[in-house]
């Protein structure tokens, strides 16, 4: 499936935001202005474009605590977010979530999860709830490798293949959960996926560092489940850059270890290559995006620093809904 240049322009300008946004945060963080611990996503950038560029607002998604990239990838406003994590009553959930909770609920991003394998009975009852009102739209849950040792996971799975549930668990395999190699927690080390197709649910692998590799899997996954085949699986092999969070010493990696990965599986280089190669966009096309991506970052970091923090009344808002 050929991509239109937009198309293909607008992938770039997705990943290119998520990765600006992280290496910004690397950097502001370091000087004590952010609050509260942060997990970045840069480095899997790939896997949250290539599944979220099939999803409409009217599909949901539940994330993780590394939860950024799901939250841009799926259309939540850039400045909101960044003010979000300063902690400002301008930020996306008014101050009060941060970096591990933020959502978007127009944008069907029901929030990201400081909870290790919370999202997927929260993306199964999305589902379930989409089932029920027969409009076609999915639930879809982004877990790491760790979730996948956890109960609540296999309890989603199994409910999922009971209910026929148009659901996706999507499984990044970043290979640590936290500080930990799946070699020494994970009896499947080697097929996460599997794990998926034990419960009877069909599952796709793919390579989580190439954007075009992620598209295409999910076109056939999201063609299936929306025909009302029920629930899938997919486990994305993708690389982290930073530690598990920031301040992390990351003694667990071995030397040269994050070099070598950056050199290697560097989604957005993979994604340049790619299309120059081919001459679908020449380096001056992305060169563009990039600097359009740099300013937008600039003026999210000055807005947020001068806009008001929460007013202690605040807190009694929004903690239950009105209908």
């Amino acid at each position: 499936m050929q991509l239109s240049r937009d198309e293909l322009l607008g992938a770039y300008r997705r990943m290119a935001t998520i990765r600006a946004f992280e290496e910004r945060l690397h950097d502001e963080i370091a000087k004590g202005e952010i609050a509260g611990f942060t997990h970045l996503y840069a480095g899997q950038e790939a896997a949250a474009v290539g599944v979220c560029d099939h999803l409409s607002d009217d599909d949901f998604i539940v994330s993780t605590h590394r939860g950024h990239g799901h939250c841009l990838a799926k259309g939540v406003d850039v400045k909101g977010m960044m003010a979000e994590i300063y902690g400002r009553a301008t930020g996306t959930c008014k101050g009060k979530g941060g970096s591990m909770h933020i959502a978007d609920v127009h944008k069907g991003m029901l929030g990201a999860n400081g909870i290790v394998g919370a999202g997927a009975p929260q993306a199964l009852g999305a589902a379930l709830a989409a089932k029920a009102n027969g409009r076609g739209q999915v639930g879809l849950s982004f877990s790491g490798d760790g979730a996948c040792n956890q109960g609540t996971t296999f309890e989603a799975m199994n409910m999922a293949v009971v209910t026929k549930a148009p659901v996706i668990f999507v499984f990044e395999n970043n290979h640590y959960s936290e500080h930990t190699g799946p070699a020494y927690a994970t009896a499947t080390v080697t097929d996460i996926a599997g794990r998926a197709e034990a419960f009877g649910i069909k599952a796709w692998r793919a390579n989580g560092c190439d954007y075009f590799d992620t598209f295409e899997t999910m076109r056939e996954v999201l063609d299936y489940v929306r025909a009302g085949n029920g629930p899938a699986a997919v486990e994305l092999d993708t690389e982290r850059f930073f530690g598990h969070f920031e301040g992390d010493p990351q003694r667990y990696r071995g030397p040269g270890e994050v070099d070598r990965i950056r050199a290697e599986r560097d989604c957005l280089q993979a994604f340049r290559q790619r299309v120059t190669e081919a001459s679908l966009l020449d380096h001056g096309d992305l060169d563009a995006v990039d600097a359009e991506v740099l300013r937008l970052i600039d003026e999210a970091v000055d807005e947020a620093r001068a806009a008001p923090v929460p007013t202690p009344e605040m807190v009694l808002e929004d903690v239950y809904i009105s209908y």
